[in-house]
This record gives structure tokens, C-alpha cells and sequence, in this order.
């Protein structure tokens, strides 16, 4: 039965009966500061203007008398206590007939003068007890907030929201095989316990940013029948010690109560890495949260029906004990997904939008390589926003091929203007990618060449696989050198120096080169890996790490990364001379239409011997 909701608390009746009051009370002293802005005149010249006939009104509030004169100024003075004015008038001399005519009004100011008395003297009281009230007020709210500050945060999903479904999940056909069993395990446990199966303890979701580990959570919350917490792994970590151990009792209380159930961990690196790693020793917060959590996922305390999913992109980092069986049960891995699963994920994300029937969601899916679930669906919205933009009501095959360009290298800036110099050199940088790329049989096909700035670059060359690939050679290592070099060699042999435009092309192949002597073991040192594979970021490591490797194969390896870069180099000029003239040609073209097609390029080499291009 639903908790009754309480009424609203009306938290603010002081603070307005406050403000009404000093309201009036300010009215009241204005309307009294405006009775006095008049001249104060002796007893004896009102007698002597009242003789004389100027008085046109006078009016008597209390012992003060206010007199109007016939030319409309206005004067007061003031009489005795308990005297009258007919007798000060008599006292005066004032002839009979002049006070029988004057005009004088008695006004009753006893009322006005208790209303406006009790309102002054009870505003200090009521700003004495506002105070109080404030003060126990907000020593209440404090101490809630101090007895919450252990509570989880964890938000409970809601069914009556419009809900994801595995329906909505698409290009992780395992991951989803392996999900629909827990699921299926939550709402028929009997089938599976009938022949002594036990319900997971935690499934580790693990995959690279942006391919559905939190879209598959949200599919289970929709699928299963059963109370769905979901939380973040750094909404347990606080600046105080032991508030995320508090915080992850507490949710484990709360979905004890609701069993069977299910706790959803996103991001669980936050608190989930391994011990010892830090510099904070045994009371490190995020320690004292770890051990909470493994206590609660397999402790003295078994038989809960409570299912943890968590869902992380570095699970080299995890501490041991978190992913050993009787925690994190099962590791399901979600893949970055190929040309098949790329199509099935562009389905579900353009099934809501109109498409336009040349649209082929295959020959899209073979131009995304690379493209996690994330991007696909950035893919498609940018599609989208390109084609309500141009006022179309269908999306074409030009929008998505548009929208590929833009996920990939950024959107075009037409507005950034170069000279004809700085033109004619990106254009020789671009080709001089595009030509040593395509004389190569291992480098990608060239899919596109362009002198439009995107994003940081003057220019781009873009390479484009025909399928996806698994596995690396050296062969392949060494030609893509060979490219990223070309645009450096093109301008050295035809500008006789070099810009700093080929800086991040040097990087790339820097790294490259170093990963295959470092990494790989593709080099003359053998099968031998240096350095620490995982790339630890952790501080506490860093200052007790010893490199694996001597000074002496410190300096082997900058030689062989040196040799590797030169003889690319010199290979990569060969092709740039041999290829002179026809370099030539392309740039020039390229300069004249700014984007040469993959297909208007190769038609330059229709008398060119060019090798074919390997298939792995």
C-alpha cells in the first residue's frame, strides 16, 4: 500500500506575517510623518487668524489642533492636556459670533491610536519569536541531514516511465544472452533451483566507453519484474571516512528488504580499485568501501537474492578479490561491434526516423569502423539535425555520409580562409598521405582527400578498411608509418622544408614505432615485452615503480625506434620522387575542387602499377 504523502509544511507563515507587519507599521509611520510635513504656529496667531477670518477648517485630533486657511496652506499647534478649544478661544477674547462660525471637527482618535500602538509594540516580539523559530528550524534540517548523510543515494527505477527494453539493445547478442538468464533467473527461480542451480551474486560488465554497458542495465530494469536500484560507483565516496561504507549498508538493508532484487554499480572503479594502490593506507575511504562491499556480496550472510551488476571500462584496475567467483560471478563482456552489429544498432537507432528508401544501413555500417553503440546514435541524430536544417523530410544517404564525416573529423570550417601558400602546401600534405597510402599493399583503402579544415586540421586523408580487423601485422605497422609520413616527405621534397603541420602525423608514427619495439616485440630485441603492459596510473605505484628493463635497452630501444622511423622515411621518399608528376596533378586538382572522392582519386593511377592491397 503507497505511503500517505504528507501535506506541504507552510515554512514561511512567520517570515509573511512579518512583512505585513512592518508593512502597516511603516504606512502608519508615513501617514503620521505626512500629518506633521505642516507649519507649527503659536496658540495666540491661530486666535488672531481666527479673528481676522482666515481659517477655513480646523480640526482637533487629540491635544493637537490642524487648521486649513482659506488659502488652502496648512498650520498646527497644539493645546493643553484636557482643555478645550472653545475655551481657549473664549480665554483669548475670540468675539462669540467668530467661534460660533468657525468650522471646527472633533476627530476621534482613540481606535486608530490603539491599533496603531499594539502593531508597533508586537513587531519586536514577532521578530523575537521568527528568530527562534528560524533557529529551531534550521538546527532540525541540520540533523536530518547529518542522520542521512549515511543513507544511499541509490534512485530506484521507475515502471511507469516509459521503459528500455533487450528490444532497444542491439550488436551485443552474447552480453544479451547472458542477461536474459539473470533476468530469467529473477522471475522463474524455481526452474533454475529445482536442479540445484544458485542464483549469480554479480555480473562485471566490461567494455570500452560508449558500447551499451549502461543501456544493457537499463534493458534488465525494463525486463525484469523486480525492484531495480541503481547508483553510482562515486556517489559512495564523501571527504569523510566510513560515509561510504554507511552508504553501502544501507542500500544493501534496502534491497534486502525489497529481495529479490537488483543493485546496479556504474562506474564501480571509483571505489572499486585495487588495495594498497593509494597513498591513504587502511582507513583510504574508498578502501573502507570496498571491503563493505565485498563483505555484503559474500559474507557469513548467504541466501539474500540480491544481484549487483556493475559496469566499468577498466577492469585491469579492480582488486582481486571484487571479481573472484562468490562476488562478480560472471564478466560479460561487451565488445566494440562489427559491420553486422554496427547495422543492427543504426536500425534501432533511425527505426523512429523517417528514412529516405536509396538509404543502405549496410554500405553505412562498412564506413563506420570504429564506431561504438554511442556513436552510431550520434550518427544518426546528427543525420537528423542536418536534415530538418535543410528542410527535408526524409533522411538521405547525404545526410548520413555527412554525419559520418562530422563523428569522425569534426564539422567542416569554411569559415577559416587560407592563403594560396598555406593552401598549396596542405594540398601537397594531403596528397602526399593519400599517394604513399595507396602505392602500399597494407594501408586502407582512401576513402576521401580534403583541403577543408576540420576540427584542428588544415586538411584531411582519410583511410577507409573494407573489413573489419582482429589482428595486426608488422607489415601492416610498417606501411601505415610510411602514410602518416608522407605528408612530411611531400613537403620536404617539394617545398624543401617542412611545417609545423606535420606535428601530430610525426606523433602517431613516433608512437607507433614504439609500441612495435616496446609492446609488440616487433624488433631485432625478440619477444620481449618493456615497460608495464597495463599502463598503471596509480600514484602510490609510480613511486615504488622500477622499470623492468636496463639503461643499456632504454638506449636499444630509442635506436630501434629511430631505425624504424628512418627506413620508413626513406622509403616513404622514394614513392613521393617516384611519383613526382602525377603528385602534381592530384594536388593541383585538389586545390582547384577542394575534396577528391575515393573513387576520383583512384582514376589518377589508371596507368600507375599499383600493387594490390592485402586482405589481412
Amino acid at each position: 500500500m503507497p505511503a500517505l504523502q504528507r501535506p506541504p509544511k507552510r515554512r514561511n507563515t512567520f517570515i509573511y506575517l512579518i512583512i505585513v507587519a512592518l508593512i502597516a507599521a511603516a504606512l502608519a509611520m508615513m501617514f503620521n510623518s505626512g500629518q506633521q510635513a505642516t507649519t507649527e504656529i503659536s496658540l495666540n496667531t491661530f486666535v488672531e487668524k481666527a479673528q481676522s477670518g482666515e481659517i477655513h477648517k480646523v480640526e482637533v485630533s487629540d491635544n493637537r489642533i490642524n487648521i486649513e486657511l482659506v488659502d488652502g496652506s496648512k498650520l498646527y499647534t497644539f493645546k493643553e492636556v484636557g482643555s478645550s478649544i472653545y475655551e481657549i478661544l473664549e480665554k483669548s477674547g475670540a468675539d462669540e459670533d467668530v467661534i460660533l462660525a468657525l468650522p471646527i471637527t472633533i476627530v476621534d482618535t482613540e481606535s486608530g491610536k490603539f491599533w496603531t500602538d499594539l502593531l508597533i509594540g508586537i513587531v519586536p516580539f514577532l521578530l523575537i519569536i521568527a528568530f527562534f523559530v528560524f533557529m529551531m528550524r534550521s538546527a532540525q534540517s541540520s540533523n536530518n541531514q547529518a542522520m542521512s548523510f549515511g543513507k544511499s543515494k541509490a534512485k530506484v527505477y521507475d515502471k511507469g516511465k516509459q521503459k528500455t527494453t533487450f528490444d532497444d539493445v542491439a550488436g551485443c547478442e552474447e552480453a544479451k544472452d547472458e542477461l536474459e538468464e539473470i533476468v530469467d533467473f529473477l522471475k522463474k527461480p524455481q526452474k533454475y533451483t529445482s536442479i540445484g542451480a544458485k542464483i549469480p551474486k554479480g555480473v562485471m560488465l566490461v567494455g570500452a566507453p560508449g558500447t551499451g554497458k549502461t543501456l544493457l542495465a537499463r534493458a534488465i530494469a525494463g525486463e525484469a519484474d523486480v525492484p531495480f536500484f541503481s547508483i553510482s560507483g562515486s556517489e559512495f565516496v564523501e571527504m569523510f571516512v566510513g560515509v561510504g561504507a554507511s552508504r553501502v549498508r544501507d542500500l544493501f538493508t534496502r534491497a534486502k528488504r525489497n529481495a529479490p532484487c537488483i543493485i546496479f554499480v556504474d562506474e564501480i572503479d571509483a571505489v572499486g580499485r585495487h588495495r594498497g594502490a593509494g597513498m591513504g593506507g587502511g582507513h583510504d575511504e574508498r578502501e573502507q568501501t570496498l571491503n563493505q562491499i565485498l563483505t555484503e556480496m559474500d559474507g557469513f550472510e548467504t541466501g539474500t537474492n540480491v544481484i549487483v551488476i556493475a559496469a566499468t571500462n577498466r577492469p585491469d584496475i579492480l582488486d582481486p578479490a571484487l571479481l573472484r567467483p562468490g562476488r562478480f560471478d560472471r564478466r560479460v563482456v561487451v565488445d566494440m561491434p562489427d559491420s553486422k552489429a554496427r547495422e543492427g544498432i543504426l536500425k534501432v537507432h533511425t527505426r523512429n526516423k523517417p528514412l529516405a528508401k536509396t538509404v543502405n544501413l549496410d554500405k553505412i555500417a562498412r564506413s563506420t569502423p570504429g564506431f561504438t553503440g554511442a556513436d552510431i546514435e550520434n550518427l544518426a541524430n546528427e543525420a537528423a539535425i542536418l536534415t530538418a536544417k535543410h528542410n527535408k523530410k526524409t533522411i538521405g544517404m547525404k545526410e548520413l555520409e555527412k554525419s559520418i564525416e562530422k563523428v569522425v573529423m569534426g564539422p567542416e570550417r569554411k569559415s577559416r580562409v587560407l592563403s594560396k601558400k598555406e593552401k598549396k602546401i596542405t594540398a601537397y600534405h594531403e596528397i602526399g598521405h593519400a599517394v604513399v597510402g595507396h602505392m602500399l599493399p597494407n594501408c586502407d583503402p582512401v576513402h576521401k582527400v580534403s583541403v577543408i579544415s576540420r576540427g584542428m586540421a588544415l586538411g584531411v586523408t582519410w583511410f577507409l578498411p573494407e573489413e573489419d580487423k582482429h589482428l595486426t601485422s608488422k607489415s601492416k605497422f610498417e606501411d601505415e608509418i610510411c602514410s602518416l609520413l608522407g605528408g612530411y616527405t611531400s613537403e620536404q621534397v617539394f617545398f624543401g622544408e617542412m611545417t609545423t603541420g606535420a606535428s601530430n602525423d610525426l606523433q602517431r608514427a613516433t608512437k607507433l614505432a614504439h609500441n612495435m619495439v616496446t609492446k609488440f616485440g616487433m624488433s631485432d630485441l625478440g619477444p620481449i615485452i618493456f615497460g608495464n603492459p597495463n599502463d598503471e596510473v596509480f600514484l602510490g605505484k609510480d613511486f615504488g615503480h622500477v622499470k623492468n628493463y636496463s639503461e643499456e635497452s632504454a638506449s636499444k630501444i630509442d635506436l630501434l625506434v629511430k631505425r624504424i622511423l628512418d627506413k620508413s622515411h626513406k622509403r616513404t621518399e622514394e614513392i613521393i620522387k617516384k611519383n613526382k608528376k602525377l603528385i602534381d596533378t592530384i594536388a593541383t586538382d585538389l586545390i582547384k575542387k577542394e575534396t577528391l572522392t575515393g573513387e576520383e582519386f583512384k582514376k589518377y593511377f589508371k596507368n600507375t602499377k599499383v600493387p594490390k592491397k592485402t586482405k589481412t
